[in-house]
C-alpha cells in the first residue's frame, strides 16, 4: 500500500551547472553527479566503478546550485527519482531518469575560498577540525544515535 521514491548521493559534478528560467518565471538547474564505488573481485583485484546521475533542482535551490556550486565540488544531494521522456527529432522515443534534488548541501570548500563572516557575497564556512590519529572505531562498541552525523 505505501511506497517510497528516495534518492540520496555523495559525489562530484561532472560539469558546470546549467540555470534557466521557464515560461513561468522559475528557476530550474540542471548538473551530473557522479559516484564511485570500489570492491575486491574475488580473486582478490581491486575493481572500481563510476556511475552519472542527472540532477534537476527547481526554484531558490536552483538559484542556490547555479551561485554556489562548480565542475569538482563535492556535494550531498537527496531528492526524489523521476524519469521523463520524449520524441527526439528524429522520431526516437527517449527516456532520461534524473534526481529531482529536494536538499544539497556542499561538503567541500570552493578552491581558493576563505572563510569569511559578514556582508557581500561570501559565505561563512566553520574550519575544519583537524582530524585525529585514531584508528577505526571498533566494531563491537555499541553506536548510539547522538553519534550519527546526520
Amino acid at each position: 500500500m505505501y511506497s517510497l521514491n528516495r534518492a540520496t548521493i555523495i559525489g562530484n559534478l561532472t560539469r558546470e551547472p546549467e540555470v534557466r528560467q521557464i515560461p513561468s518565471g522559475q528557476s530550474v538547474c540542471s548538473f551530473a553527479v557522479a559516484t564511485n564505488r570500489s570492491w575486491a573481485s574475488a580473486d582478490g583485484q581491486k575493481q572500481e566503478a563510476s556511475e552519472f546521475h542527472n540532477i534537476v533542482a527547481w526554484g531558490k535551490l536552483a538559484e542556490i546550485c547555479a551561485q554556489y556550486l562548480n565542475k569538482g565540488r563535492k556535494v550531498y544531494i537527496e531528492g526524489r527519482l523521476q524519469t521523463r521522456d520524449w520524441e527526439g527529432q528524429d522520431g526516437v522515443r527517449r527516456y532520461r531518469t534524473e534526481i529531482v534534488a529536494e536538499n544539497m548541501i556542499i561538503l567541500d570548500r570552493a578552491p581558493g575560498a576563505t572563510p569569511s563572516i559578514g556582508g557581500g557575497s561570501k559565505v561563512f564556512t566553520p574550519p575544519t577540525p583537524p582530524m585525529k590519529d585514531d584508528p577505526a572505531p571498533n566494531p563491537d562498541d555499541e553506536i548510539k544515535i547522538e553519534d550519527i552525523p546526520f
